[in-house]
């Protein structure tokens, strides 16, 4: 299992020294893979009752996949589909299967990504994938999306869509420990139905998606994030028209300290500025310091989304299909 949630300097570096440690970790990588593989051979996937859309990535850190993840199901909702989100629900103490409850539950409990997917459908966190997905089909849902597990064997997916983010434009990219691939980007794009690049170029790939503001005010503003890829957030800024004071990451899925807290307000009294965080950054955050605190909600946009749907729709018909057979 991968536990790394920060990118680490050498995978970015073209330095001597970057590459000298790429290269030492290059064997590490191997064994990993070897690994990986064998599981992938030696598991037998359960089937869920309901068909089962995953939506993944071949790297670690943040590509999309919650926003994109929230874009499959108001597409499926237009049509009349009932979906449930499905994560493993990182950096939250809940093994599940359970359901998601806004008003229960925190980011201690089953992490930030939970939190913002139960604002649109169901939500289930569960460790156990199978088991996630069994109390899914109990709890009267058409489909499940899965957010993350694509490299997860233990659940059958009907259809996988793997996230192509930026990891090809870092040095000497390779594979986990020595880079950022969980997996050769080849064999992902094997094992998905469609590829979607996360930029506004398709560079190969079936679509491709990005993220916008909903409704931005610009203002001056310490911009501060813990995502996978907090420089897109502060990019969607700028492009959004603010004028950024300060640029301050924080490791994904980080948990804000009390000393960081008064850290943050006290560069914001210096700077005259208001503090701005990502959604998936508020919901860790007490319910006092979100007061002023401004959060830019974006919306994920896809360059065909009929097209997408006549995919997304053809498995659920398939699987009304086989459920009366």
């Amino acid at each position: 299992m991968l536990t790394s949630r920060s990118s680490p300097w050498f995978w970015r570096s073209d330095t001597l020294a970057g590459r000298a440690i790429r290269a030492a970790l290059t064997p590490a990588a191997f064994v990993y893979q070897a690994g990986y593989k064998a599981r992938l051979a030696l598991t037998k996937p359960s089937r869920a009752a309901i068909p089962v859309i995953c939506i993944g990535n071949a790297t670690l850190g943040g590509t999309g996949k919650t926003p994109f993840a929230l874009l499959v199901a108001q597409l499926l909702k237009e049509e009349g589909v009932t979906p449930a989100f499905l994560t493993r629900g990182y950096g939250g103490a809940e093994a599940g299967p359970a359901l998601v409850d806004r008003d229960r539950h925190d980011a201690d409990d089953v992490g930030d990504e939970a939190l913002l997917l139960a604002k649109e459908a169901m939500t289930i966190v569960s460790r156990n994938r199978p088991a996630g997905a069994s109390l899914a089909a109990r709890e009267g849902a058409d489909v499940i999306i899965m957010d993350d597990g694509f490299q997860n064997p233990t659940l059958h997916k009907d259809f996988s869509i793997l996230l192509i983010g930026a990891a090809t434009e870092t040095p000497g990219a390779g594979l986990f420990p020595a880079g950022p691939y969980r997996e050769p980007l080849e064999e992902a794009k094997a094992r998905a139905q469609i590829a979607v690049a996360m930029e506004r170029d398709k560079n190969g790939a079936d679509f491709c998606a990005w993220l916008e503001p909903v409704a931005p005010s610009p203002e001056r503003v310490i911009a501060f994030a813990g995502i996978g890829r907090p420089e897109k957030f502060f990019k969607t800024l700028e492009e959004a028209g603010y004028e950024l004071a300060q640029r301050l990451s924080f490791p994904d899925h980080h948990r804000y300290a009390p000393a960081e807290l008064r850290f943050l307000a006290r560069e914001a009294k210096r700077e005259k500025a208001r503090l701005i965080c990502t959604e998936k950054d508020v919901v860790k955050l007490p319910a006092d310091f979100r007061e002023d605190l401004l959060t830019l909600p974006v919306r994920m946009c896809i360059d065909d989304a009929p097209a997408l749907k006549r995919h997304l729709m053809s498995v659920i018909n398939q699987g009304r299909k086989d459920s009366a057979v």
